[in-house]
């Protein structure tokens, strides 16, 4: 933080709000910090408390998105049952975006706690590797290692066409679960 005035509570939130949006790509807790001179951990605090008041907002690997409702034009959405090792994860993800498919989370059934989902949010190849960066540079395991390569994605598509190509590449690099 520096010595500029701190954006204060209500303000800050309201601000916070404002920004996730009208801005189109995802902002960080560190971004969001920094342009209301707070530290991380408030910001985390505020988007848990906009959360709180049911405003549609969401954590990826990427940063906090604003969920916006759908416009006119409804997209095409599936969900897929995946299996590959660790090492094809790229291989999956960027299949699936060459395609113009986003990869909106990661499914797994956990034999204590059900079903875990994380989020993706991965809709271009720059998005993929800021993805598998982060994994790596965390040392975090994929969701997938917990059972054995199986897995499922929510996939949103604009259009039928652009689902049904992704799927059959995923099909033809023997990645998906038939």
């Amino acid at each position: 933080m520096n010595k500029e005035k701190k954006i204060l509570g209500d303000d800050r939130r309201q601000k916070i709000l404002f920004w996730l949006k009208t801005e189109a790509a995802p902002l960080t807790g560190s971004e969001l910090a920094k342009r209301t001179n707070v530290s991380r951990q408030v910001i985390v605090q505020d988007i848990s408390l906009l959360k709180a008041k049911k405003e549609p907002i969401l954590a990826t690997s990427q940063g906090y998105v604003y969920l916006h409702p759908p416009g006119p034009v409804e997209k095409i959405e599936r969900i897929i049952v995946s299996h590959h090792t660790p090492e094809q994860t790229i291989e999956e993800l960027y299949l699936l975006v060459d395609h113009g498919v986003t990869v909106k989370d990661v499914i797994i059934e956990h034999p204590v706690y059900g079903d875990l989902t994380a989020s993706v949010m991965v809709r271009n190849r720059k998005e993929v590797d800021d993805f598998i960066k982060k994994i790596e540079k965390t040392n975090a395991s994929y969701l997938s290692q917990l059972t054995d390569g199986t897995h499922l994605h929510t996939l949103e598509a604009d259009s039928e066409e652009q689902m049904e190509a992704a799927i059959k590449s995923l099909k033809e690099a023997n990645l998906l679960m038939e």
